[in-house]
């Protein structure tokens, strides 16, 4: 064996560790990818004053308005991506986790973890317009513009079904646990669950308003976010022990492929344009996968973040990610808004 000098060893040790570093590339199947050439990030915005958990974003895409649900401070906060500052925020919540701006009414929605309250507020004045009241930890929420329904994820396991013109409850569906991400099937009508103490997802069918069907996940536990490719029929869940993206076929519930992805992954999005995937990692990554047909995937690029920046929002209409980045000992809260190239 060659016998090497202490200083060529270093020298050695230090090129490989800037190597497996370096932020603008990644050995992916053998080829070097540049993170530019599926994301550029395109500006930085502060978020004063801004502690704890970040959780969900919304988006006013006619005025390029952000709300930022930032759970661990209690406050919502107002973001405008053309100045690149907050204009507002909103305070004194309970723990705001799901969030959606309703153009018609030109309001956003914001479901309290805390207190299972759902507020609504003019995005004119910020001041709230009414409060609706579920049994408690309202979660996740998705927003139907067709039906004019919005969907929260509440409680012990439940989803709530509110008239997005009257902000009043219409029914209430129970399932078997918490439900984190959800994806509404308009065409099937239908809406998969992920409920991760139960290890599985549930499938609703939306015209008997029931569960009709529940899929026990066996490759990976803590089944959290999720995204929906409806016209293939496939549904992309990420797990986190272990982190893996599972890509199951919705008509038969069985999962078609298992791929390997950064730790703690918190929000995924399917762009059917591009046919890329999304996955925001709090291990500091965000990872972005191609869809090569239904059932085959590849891993592209990871783009490097900061740990705990597990929150993001793709906008397809402005070609741009959001993406939360929660303060840590030394730097603060900011909001990543990157172009998609």
């Amino acid at each position: 064996m060659k016998n090497y000098s202490l200083k060529t060893i270093v020298l050695l040790l230090t090129g490989t560790f800037l190597f497996l570093n370096c932020s603008n590339t990644i050995n992916v199947n053998g080829h070097l990818k540049n993170e530019q050439e599926y994301l550029i990030l395109e500006k930085v915005i502060p978020l004063p004053n801004v502690s704890g958990r970040i959780d969900h974003i919304a988006i006013n895409i006619k005025k390029h308005i952000a709300y930022i649900a930032a759970l661990g401070n209690n406050s919502v906060e107002i973001v405008d991506l053309k100045k690149g500052e907050v204009i507002r925020s909103i305070k004194n919540l309970a723990e705001p986790q799901g969030i959606i701006y309703i153009e018609e009414s030109n309001s956003f929605f914001v479901a309290n973890g805390g207190s299972g309250e759902c507020d609504v507020f003019n995005a004119t004045s910020f001041e709230k317009s009414t409060s609706l009241k579920l049994a408690g930890d309202a979660d996740n929420v998705s927003y139907d513009t067709a039906d004019k329904k919005i969907y929260v994820g509440y409680g012990s396991g439940g989803i709530a079904i509110i008239d997005a013109t009257t902000f009043k409850l219409i029914t209430e569906i129970k399932l078997s646990g918490h439900p984190e991400s959800f994806q509404i099937d308009k065409t099937a009508k239908k809406i998969f669950v992920n409920v991760p103490d139960e290890q599985q997802i549930e499938v609703i069918d939306l015209e008997i308003k029931l569960v009709t069907d529940k899929w026990q996940l066996t490759e990976a536990k803590a089944n959290f976010p999720m995204a929906l490719d409806e016209t293939n029929h496939r549904l992309f869940v990420g797990c986190r022990h272990s982190p893996k993206l599972l890509i199951i076929d919705t008509q038969t519930g069985k999962t078609i492929s298992s791929l390997d992805i950064d730790s703690d992954v918190d929000d995924i999005f399917y762009d059917k344009n591009s046919k890329q995937i999304y996955l925001s990692c709090g291990g500091g990554y965000i990872d972005i996968l191609k869809q090569k047909d239904a059932n085959n995937y590849e891993l592209v690029s990871k783009i490097s973040t900061r740990s705990g920046a597990r929150t993001c929002l793709l906008v397809p209409e402005l070609k741009q990610l959001l993406l939360s980045v929660p303060s840590s000992m030394k730097k603060n809260a900011e909001l990543h808004v990157y172009n998609i190239n």
